[in-house]
């Protein structure tokens, strides 16, 4: 029998016209990269060793505020790429990770020990068994309130964690076999009809309230993770999975290349199109539809190259989201959150699409250490040294 495997290369959707040249591709994928290495440095607490929770334009200039250990893991997954890609990270990463692990009683949500053992079991993975022994991960499903709630993003974190160690120490993979189908089958059951992911569980609060509306978020997570499954455990029903959520992404992606924010996960529609995050157009799509065509051998660069021309003013309002010489690339167009908030609940009254005609639109000027974290972890293994 033919494997999905087999037969995927072959399965496409309506390709977006995408005009730039290879060399043209390259060269801004470059400039990101290093844009985005040098501007991690500022949001840096050397004291502290974390990374802070964001960067705001003021009147005072751009001032770093609060502090996120979610934030710094996902940055060091950037870093570590960098690392990895042969080229010098701008922040020494070894002392970062060590104080994280240190202590790791910090980590409260399925979601954050999902990512710390993806960062780990690429980073350091002879501390996955410290780790473990620690935390607990066999009862983390039993433990955590975010994955009683069944909350699709940090269920598929949990996932890509899971899937990672196993790659990483393949004499693991029987022993994490089993919570692992139990991760999946848990993030299926937020899957709708049209192969999209509502927010969270249908038998919890946060179920009954939008559980039939998930973010991109809620859809690019679950797509790398079922990626991740495909490979450890050459699980083809993950990987159809996978590609059949990424192709109604694709198919609903915004004429100038926009990312969308919220869908219906039973019918597909867009329900609510802004805020359009930078970090979606250069960081989080990327990541996952490159992770897919490379399983895959599917080809979604006109898809993810149209995505990011949105960046550098191709979009909405004209105007060059990174800042060149703040090395920031700002967070959002938004609408104005009173209009954001009717249009979603009118969409979520009688179904219908948002209009997204782009009317009093609004630039976010702030930048989080992730966004850039993501954008590092999908492009830096992919640029010449």
């Amino acid at each position: 029998m033919t494997s999905y495997r087999e037969t995927s290369a072959s399965i496409t959707v309506g390709r977006p016209c995408v005009t730039q040249t290879t060399d043209a591709v390259q060269s801004m994928v470059q400039h990101l990269v290093a844009a985005a290495a040098a501007g991690v440095v500022q949001m840096f607490d050397r004291e502290r060793q974390l990374f802070c929770y964001r960067l705001k334009k003021t009147d005072r200039g751009l001032v770093p505020e609060g502090l996120s250990r979610r934030y710094t893991v996902i940055t060091l997954l950037g870093l570590h790429q960098v690392e990895q890609a042969g080229f010098a990270s701008p922040i020494d990463t070894k002392p970062v990770l060590k104080a994280l692990l240190a202590d790791p009683d910090w980590v409260d949500n399925i979601g954050d020990l999902g990512l710390l053992l993806w960062l780990c079991a690429l980073a350091t993975p002879e501390k996955l068994a410290e780790l473990d022994s620690r935390l607990c991960v066999t009862s983390a499903l039993r433990r955590y309130r975010d994955a009683r709630k069944g909350l699709t993003m940090e269920l598929a974190w949990f996932l890509s964690g899971l899937c990672h160690w196993a790659l990483a120490q393949p004499a693991k993979l029987a022993d994490l076999r089993t919570l692992a189908f139990e991760t999946y089958g848990m993030l299926q059951s937020n899957r709708g009809s049209s192969g999209l992911f509502g927010h969270a569980g249908k038998g919890s609060t946060a179920g009954w309230i939008r559980g039939r509306i998930g973010s991109l978020a809620d859809q690019l997570y679950p797509v790398y993770a079922m990626t991740k499954l495909s490979e450890a455990y050459g699980d083809d029903g993950a990987a159809k999975g996978a590609l059949d959520c990424a192709r109604v992404m694709c198919a609903a992606q915004g004429p100038l290349g926009q990312w969308w924010w919220h869908y219906d996960a039973s019918s597909g529609r867009v329900v609510q199109g802004y805020p359009v995050f930078s970090v979606h157009q250069h960081g989080m799509v990327p990541m996952t539809l490159l992770a897919l065509g490379d399983a895959l051998q599917v080809d979604f660069s006109p898809w993810i190259y149209k995505g990011l021309r949105w960046i550098h003013s191709e979009n909405e309002l004209g105007f060059d989201m990174e800042d060149v010489s703040a090395n920031v690339i700002w967070r959002s167009i938004y609408q104005p959150t009173l209009k954001k908030l009717w249009n979603a609940a009118l969409n979520a009254g009688i179904g219908r699409e948002e209009n997204r005609s782009g009317n009093g639109l609004r630039i976010l000027f702030e930048c989080r250490p992730y966004e850039l974290g993501w954008l590092l972890y999908a492009f830096a293994g992919r640029i010449s040294n």
